[in-house]
């Protein structure tokens, strides 16, 4: 939970900032909030959280 609410925040900063930037107008992000939204309640979302969780996972273990 800790690690896809911190995934979440992140997310919506880039995105504020790619439209404030004019690299992403609003009309394409609105786009694709509403696909990561329905895309979040197909059968597909346990794999792709497994996929989010396993980079993260991988990440964590680097050592700096």
């Amino acid at each position: 939970m800790a690690i896809s609410l911190s995934v979440v925040l992140l997310l919506a900063i880039i995105l504020v900032v790619l439209i404030r930037g004019g690299s992403l107008k609003a009309g394409p992000a609105v786009v694709a909030v509403l696909f990561g939204f329905f895309l979040a309640s197909t059968d597909m979302a346990p794999s792709v959280n497994r996929f989010l969780n396993s980079i993260a996972d991988t990440i964590n273990q680097i050592s700096f």
